[in-house]
């Protein structure tokens, strides 16, 4: 039987809670003080807590990190009678599963119990069936792979820090290397097109690390001067330059026994590579401005939207540096490599936006999901939840999400239909050709077609199945389909 703690200074909400859960076959326990509740805990072990934010001896925020302290693995759902988003958003990026407004609807509590448990029993799952420990994500230093964050580099991952994993061959294999080198000390490259989340994965490589109670500092160095990268990475010193007003920490020592991702660092400018290297060898730093020498210990991943080998047959990157980084090298795919993986990023964006602008976004109509499918997401994941976000801001509250939220360029796309007009299908599925017989094209046409319908069948109409036997991805097979008007 689960076990549930209700914290409320209210009585009859701890009455009538207790109640309602008790009679769904929850074990409830109930108090109306911080205090009590943390001793409780302590006591005895509760698989979730439903806190009210405002309570008489202490706030939920504070709340909320005792009994993390106390137990990582509790579930706690927040109780706010606050409209202010921003409160709920905190909470869920700190540790909290979930929130719920007040007034209580008894279906909502419910359901949302439910759900928190069964996501609970999937993690549990899946970290049995994992070779490493998992470890709940602290707040990135720029809210890369947080799930209520905005500018991300591709999210990956699913509310309260929780990764999505994705279902696609290239999702598997990237996950496995991540479970391969996490472990190691190997410097690593993650290459990969903008917004695929980069920086996702390097989160989830340190946090699976050895080193994952230590920091993790993300810098970008997509667009630092000379100057300003040289005291982002180094530090400086007091008066070191026209500006210096204050001593600064770099990136290095911040990241001091824990890992330091360095994103785009094939902008970097020459002099800054060299320095780099003499760090990676040395194992020291020299703020600018002083010629003290400061050990440090971290790991180095970099990543970069081009190959970095390629930067250096161009003269653009050191190739004694990208040696030193080279210990191992992880390749994110695009999405549009891997849409099987869109179901469960729009699933988990759409409860994010959800949340955010506390409204039910409704469903996606047939003819937006082939869209989806049919779109070449040039921004790939990023570019996704930033669609989702405004789908649902247009959409209004428990309406289904029509083609019309979409941005321009997406539905320019979806209206520049790639069926040909030299071929139909009869009623019998055979395809009848408008030329004559001799046409090259319409033989080519008619064998492809009589290939894909015969794959169809042997794995029973599976279209990733189907997809693979053909050795094409997803999104090609679903354009053949429609070339070929193939309905199935």
């Amino acid at each position: 039987m689960r076990n549930i703690l209700i914290i409320d200074d209210e009585i009859n909400i701890c009455t009538l809670l207790s109640k309602f859960l008790g009679k769904h076959g929850f074990k409830v326990d109930t108090t109306m003080s911080g205090a009590t509740a943390l001793k409780m805990m302590k006591e005895k072990t509760f698989d979730l807590v439903l806190c009210d934010y405002r309570l008489k001896d202490t706030d939920g925020a504070q709340l909320l990190q005792d009994i993390l302290l106390i137990n990582p693995r509790t579930i706690v759902i927040i109780i706010t009678g606050y409209t202010d988003v921003r409160v709920a958003v905190d909470m869920v990026k700190n540790g909290a599963y979930d929130y719920l407004s007040k007034p209580l609807y008894p279906d909502e509590i419910l359901n949302l119990v439910h759900k928190a448990f069964a996501h609970m029993d999937a993690e549990r799952e899946r970290e049995s069936s994992m070779p490493m420990r998992t470890v709940t994500a602290a707040p990135a230093a720029n809210g890369a792979i947080q799930a209520a964050d905005d500018g991300a580099d591709g999210e990956m991952l699913d509310k309260n820090h929780k990764y999505v994993y994705g279902e696609s061959n290239g999702a598997k294999e990237l996950f496995r290397q991540i479970k391969l080198v996490a472990p190691t000390d190997y410097s690593v490259i993650i290459f990969g097109e903008t917004g695929t989340g980069k920086e996702s994965v390097a989160h989830l490589i340190h946090q699976h690390s050895k080193r994952h109670n230590q920091p993790f500092v993300a810098l970008d160095c997509g667009s630092l001067s000379k100057e300003l990268a040289a005291s982002e990475l180094f530090g400086h010193e007091k008066g070191a330059f026209t500006g210096a007003i204050n001593t600064k920490i770099g990136a290095f020592e911040q990241a001091h026994g824990g890992t330091l991702f360095l994103d785009e660092v094939a902008n970097l400018s020459y002099d800054i590579q060299v320095a780099l290297l003499r760090v990676i060898q040395e194992k020291v730093i020299r703020r600018v401005g002083n010629l003290k020498e400061i050990p440090i210990d971290v790991r180095i991943i970099v990543a970069s939207n081009e190959k970095l080998s390629e930067s250096v047959s161009k003269g653009r990157f050191r190739e004694d540096l990208f040696h030193r980084f080279n210990e191992f090298t992880i390749y994110i795919p695009p999405l549009r490599e891997r849409v099987e993986d869109l179901p469960l990023f729009i699933n988990a964006f759409m409860r994010q936006v959800e949340r955010e602008l506390q409204k039910n976004c409704g469903k996606i109509t047939n003819e937006v999901w082939e869209c989806f499918n049919r779109y070449n997401w040039p921004g790939n994941i990023r570019e996704l939840k930033n669609v989702i976000r405004r789908a649902c801001l247009l959409t209004p509250e428990h309406e289904d999400i029509t083609l019309s939220t979409l941005p321009l360029e997406m539905k320019e796309s979806f209206a520049q239909q790639p069926y040909e007009e030299d071929h139909q299908v009869n009623m019998s599925g055979e395809l009848i050709s408008i030329t004559n017989e001799n046409d090259l094209k319409t033989v080519a046409l008619q064998a492809e077609y009589n290939k894909i319908i015969n794959v169809l069948k042997e794995v029973k109409y599976n279209k990733t199945k189907a997809a693979q036997l053909l050795n094409i991805d997803r999104k090609t097979l679903y354009n053949k389909l429609r070339l070929l008007n193939i309905n199935y």
